[in-house]
């Protein structure tokens, strides 16, 4: 596991490539995806983050939403402040806080 530093840049260059990935789907314990996050622009950091998670805690539970949000640094902060600016952090934040813990399913591309 990384350990992360202060700047999301810097922990993003050290998280493992995501070639290869068209999305990944967030699953809740009913088996409905709860959230998608596409393998593009914009979303591209998130989807890697994501893929780090599950391939280092294979599940989304409260320990592993913990490291995620020190991983999206600065970002954290500022879904803290504005909350739906950045949705994917805001579902690690309601992890963090007690919410049900979540599947990660790595779509490959085709």
């Amino acid at each position: 596991m990384i350990q992360p530093g202060n700047v999301f840049r810097d922990n993003l260059a050290q998280l493992p490539a995501i070639d290869g990935i068209e999305r990944i789907e967030l699953i809740d314990g009913k088996g409905a995806v709860v959230a998608s996050i596409e393998n593009k622009p914009g979303k591209q950091g998130s989807l890697a983050l994501y893929n780090y998670l599950q391939q280092s805690f294979g599940t989304l539970d409260a320990k592993a939403a913990e490291h995620g949000l020190a991983v999206f640094a600065e970002h954290t902060a500022d879904a803290r402040n504005r909350p739906g600016a950045h949705p994917n952090v805001d579902l690690l934040l309601a992890i963090a806080a007690g919410a049900e813990a979540l599947r990660i399913d790595v779509i490959a591309a085709a």
